[in-house]
C-alpha cells in the first residue's frame, strides 16, 4: 500500500497497475460482502491518486472551469426566473440549477431523484414508482403547492392539484438543465406556482447530434437500455428520435412482505428544430406506457389480510409546438401550444382519463433605456372524466375547466449594473374561484462582482382540486358506533372550496470568494391563509337498511400557518480535477388548524411533522485521471415524526472509466449506508409503507 501512494511521481504505476492491485486486495479482504467491497473501492481510489499528474479530462470541460466561469457560462443561465436568459448572478430569486453533467455524475436514474441536489427540495420516496416531493414544507404525493414544468409545458393536474411523478421521464441524457425556484413564481407562472416550480428543460436537436446508446441493469435497478440517433434533414432543420425502457424492482413492506409495485417503462420521442432568419421552430412529441402497482391497505396494520395488491397501467403522450422570433437581445416573441392526454387505471379501485390543451404567448420589449418589459397571456384546458368505484364517486363524472392569465413583468434598472427592482402581476381566471391576483416586486442589488443581495415579497395562490370539490369517499363502516347503530362516514367536496394563499417575504445574498468558491444564501418567511381544513357536517340517520348513522366529512379554508427558514448552497473547487458542491436548509412550520382531523390531513394540518426539519448534502466530483472518474454524494435527512420515520444518513457512489473517447463504463451504489430505510408514506392513497433499498448496478454508454 505504501508503494500505491507514494508522492514520487515517477515511481507511481500506471492506472491499470494501480486497478489490478485494489482489485487483488479486495478480494483477499473481503471476498463475499460486495457493499463493503464496494465501498473499500471507492475509498482506495481516492487515495492512490493522491499524485497523479494534473490532467483536464477530454469529455469533462466544466470541472475544468472555475466557479466564477461557471457562473457565467451560457449553460447555467436561466429562464424560469423572468422568461428570458439571465445569469445567475442576475437574479433575483432563490433559483438552483441541476446541469447535465450534475445528473450524469451522479448517477441518479429519474428526475425525482435528481431533484434532492437542490436545497430547499423535499423529496421522500414513497415506493418504487412514487414520491413527495415539495419546496419549503407541505410534502405530501400531490406535490400541491409547486408548478412542474417541461420545456415551460405545465404538467399540472387538476385532479389532484398537483404532479404526477411516475410520468415526469425523458431520456435522462436529453435534459439540458432543471431549474428549481424556490418562493413563488405566480407572477410569471401562475396559479399553482406558490412555493416554487421545477423545470426541467431539455436539449435542442442541434446539440444532440449522432448517436448514442446506454444500457446496464442491477439489483434494484433491473435493467435500463436507451437509444438516441440525432440527424439533420438541412443545415437549418437538426432532429432527434429517441427511446428507453427500463424495469425497477418491488419495494418491501415494514413486515418484509412484497409491494407488487414493480415497474415497467417504456418511452420513446421526437423532436425537431428548425431556425429561418430570426425565427425559430421547435416541434416535440412523447409517447409512453407504465405498468406500475400497489398494496392498498384498508387499516394501519401492515399485515397481509389487511392489503390488497393490484396492478394497473398509465399510458399517454403530448405534442409540443414552439416559435419563438427574436428582433434583438431585448426583443421578442414567443408561442407555445400543447396537447397532452393520458389515461390512469388500476382496477378495481381507480380509473382517470385526462386531456389538456395549454397556449402561451410573451412579448419583449424595451420600454426605455431603463424599463425592459415581458407581457403575456395564458389559455389552459383540462378535460377529465373519473370511472367511478364503491369507494370513490365523482359528481359530476366528467367536466372540462378553462384557466386563462394575463401577466405583465417590468425591469426597471435604477443604477445602471447595481440596482434592478422588478415589478410584476398576473392576473388569473379559473372556474373553481374565479379571478385571482397574484403580484410580485423584487429588489436586486449588485456592489460589485463579488456581491449581490436582492429581496422580494409576492402573493401566491393554490386553486382547489376536483377530489375536494367534486369528490364522494366512503371509510370503512362500523368503526364508530352510537348505541347499537353504526357510524358511516364519508368525505364530500364542496364547491365553496376557495384558494389557499400566500404572502412570501424573501431575503438572499450571493458571494464570490474567488475564482475557486461561491455561496448563495436564501431565507424566507411564509404567511399562509385560508388552508385546507375540515370539520363534521351534521349527524343524521339513514333512510334505508340496515340502519346507520351518516356523519360527512367536509373541506373548509378555515387553516393557517407560518413558515420561515433558510437555505445555503455552497461551491468550491480545491484542486483543478476536484470539486465540492453542498447544502443545507432549515426549515420551521407553524400550523393552526382543527386538531381532530390532523391525521386525515397530513398534508396540511400536521404539515409540521411531515417536513424534515434539517436537511444536508455534499457531493464531491473528482478525477482521478484523463478516463476514471470518482463521485461521491452524502445526504442526511432529519425525521419524519408524523410517519414515525427517524433521520437517516445515505451516500452514493459512482464510478466511470472511460476506455476510449465517448465510451463511459460506470459502476454506481445508491443508498450504501443501510439495507433499506423508509422516506416517506403516501397521505392520498392508502399504500402500505415501504423501504427504500439499497441498490448496486453497472451500465455503458456509448456516443458516436
Amino acid at each position: 500500500m505504501a508503494f500505491l501512494i507514494k508522492s514520487n511521481r515517477e515511481a507511481q504505476p500506471s492506472w491499470r497497475t494501480r486497478l489490478l492491485l485494489t482489485r487483488m486486495c479486495l478480494k483477499q479482504i473481503y471476498p463475499k460482502n460486495l457493499v463493503v467491497r464496494f465501498l473499500i473501492f471507492v475509498m482506495l481510489c481516492c487515495f492512490i491518486n493522491s499524485s497523479v499528474a494534473e490532467n483536464k479530462s477530454v469529455d469533462n470541460q466544466f470541472l475544468s472551469l472555475s466557479i466564477e466561469e461557471l457562473m457565467n457560462v451560457k449553460v447555467v443561465n436561466v429562464t424560469s426566473v423572468s422568461r428570458r436568459s439571465q445569469k445567475l448572478t442576475e437574479v433575483a430569486s432563490a433559483i438552483f440549477v441541476i446541469t447535465q453533467e450534475d445528473i450524469r455524475r451522479s448517477g441518479v436514474t429519474s428526475i425525482p431523484e435528481a431533484l434532492r441536489m437542490a436545497p430547499g427540495v423535499q423529496v421522500g420516496r414513497i415506493g418504487t414508482d412514487t414520491w413527495a416531493i415539495s419546496i419549503r414544507g407541505f410534502n405530501g404525493f400531490s406535490s400541491s403547492k409547486v408548478q412542474v414544468l417541461v420545456d415551460g409545458r405545465s404538467d399540472y393536474s387538476p385532479l389532484i392539484a398537483g404532479a404526477l411523478w411516475v410520468q415526469q421521464d425523458t431520456l435522462i441524457e436529453d435534459i439540458d438543465r432543471i431549474e428549481v425556484i424556490r418562493g413563488p413564481a405566480a407572477t410569471v407562472w401562475g396559479t399553482n406556482a406558490m412555493n416554487g416550480i421545477i423545470n426541467i428543460i431539455t436539449k435542442k436537436a442541434s446539440d444532440t447530434q449522432g448517436t448514442l446508446l446506454t444500457a446496464g441493469g442491477g439489483s434494484f435497478e433491473h435493467g435500463f437500455f436507451g437509444a438516441r440517433y440525432g440527424g439533420k434533414i438541412n443545415e437549418q432543420t437538426p432532429f432527434r428520435v429517441y427511446a428507453k425502457v427500463f424495469t425497477r424492482d418491488n419495494t418491501k413492506s415494514i413486515s418484509g412482505f412484497n409491494q407488487n409495485d414493480q415497474w415497467h417503462s417504456s418511452r420513446g420521442g421526437i423532436r425537431l428544430d428548425h431556425t429561418s432568419g430570426i425565427d425559430e421552430l421547435t416541434l416535440h412529441g412523447e409517447v409512453f406506457y407504465n405498468s406500475v402497482g400497489h398494496t392498498l391497505s384498508t387499516s394501519t396494520l401492515d399485515i397481509p389480510d389487511t392489503a390488497t395488491k393490484n396492478r394497473g397501467h398509465h399510458d399517454g403522450g403530448y405534442m409540443r409546438f414552439r416559435w419563438d422570433r427574436t428582433f434583438s437581445e431585448q426583443s421578442s416573441l414567443l408561442l407555445q401550444a400543447s396537447y397532452d392526454r393520458n389515461d390512469f387505471k388500476i382496477r378495481p379501485y381507480y380509473r382517470n382519463e385526462s386531456q389538456s390543451v395549454d397556449i402561451d404567448f410573451q412579448h419583449r420589449f424595451p420600454l426605455s433605456e431603463r424599463h425592459d418589459i415581458i407581457w403575456g397571456a395564458h389559455y389552459r384546458l383540462n378535460s377529465n372524466k373519473i370511472f367511478n368505484t364503491d369507494i370513490v364517486t365523482f359528481s359530476p363524472q366528467q367536466r372540462s375547466d378553462h384557466f386563462y392569465s394575463l401577466f405583465v413583468r417590468d425591469e426597471i434598472t435604477l443604477i445602471p449594473s447595481q440596482l434592478l427592482l422588478s415589478l410584476g402581476s398576473r392576473l388569473d381566471h379559473n372556474n373553481f374561484t374565479g379571478f385571482e391576483v397574484q403580484p410580485n416586486a423584487r429588489l436586486m442589488w449588485t456592489p460589485n462582482t463579488e456581491n449581490s443581495v436582492w429581496m422580494a415579497v409576492a402573493r401566491a395562490v393554490r386553486t382547489p382540486s376536483r377530489l375536494e370539490r367534486d369528490a364522494h369517499i366512503t371509510s370503512k363502516s362500523g368503526s364508530v358506533s352510537f348505541g347499537d347503530i353504526p357510524v358511516q362516514a364519508f368525505f364530500q367536496g364542496l364547491n365553496s372550496m376557495n384558494s389557499e394563499k400566500l404572502i412570501a417575504y424573501e431575503l438572499g445574498y450571493r458571494h464570490q470568494f474567488s475564482d475557486r468558491a461561491s455561496i448563495d444564501i436564501a431565507g424566507f418567511v411564509n404567511d399562509y391563509s385560508q388552508l385546507r381544513d375540515f370539520s363534521f357536517g351534521a349527524l343524521a340517520l339513514s333512510s334505508g337498511l340496515p340502519q346507520q348513522f351518516i356523519l360527512p366529512i367536509l373541506p373548509n379554508n378555515k387553516a393557517s400557518a407560518l413558515t420561515y427558514g433558510f437555505e445555503v448552497s455552497a461551491d468550491w473547487k480545491p484542486l483543478d480535477r476536484w470539486r465540492l458542491q453542498g447544502n443545507y436548509n432549515y426549515l420551521e412550520m407553524h400550523i393552526s388548524s382543527n386538531e381532530q382531523f390532523k391525521n386525515l390531513d397530513p398534508a396540511t394540518g400536521d404539515a409540521a411533522k411531515i417536513s424534515p426539519q434539517h436537511q444536508f448534502s455534499l457531493r464531491s466530483n473528482y478525477d482521478i485521471s484523463e478516463k476514471l472518474q470518482l463521485n461521491l454524494w452524502l445526504r442526511y435527512t432529519s425525521k419524519v415524526a408524523l410517519y414515525n420515520i427517524p433521520d437517516y444518513v445515505t451516500m452514493d457512489a459512482k464510478v466511470a472509466y472511460k476506455p476510449i473517447k465517448n465510451v463511459e463504463l460506470f459502476l454506481v451504489g445508491q443508498n450504501l449506508f443501510s439495507k433499506n430505510h423508509r422516506e416517506f408514506d403516501s397521505e392520498i392513497i392508502p399504500t402500505a409503507p415501504g423501504l427504500i433499498p439499497r441498490g448496486i448496478y453497472v451500465g455503458a454508454r456509448w456516443q458516436f
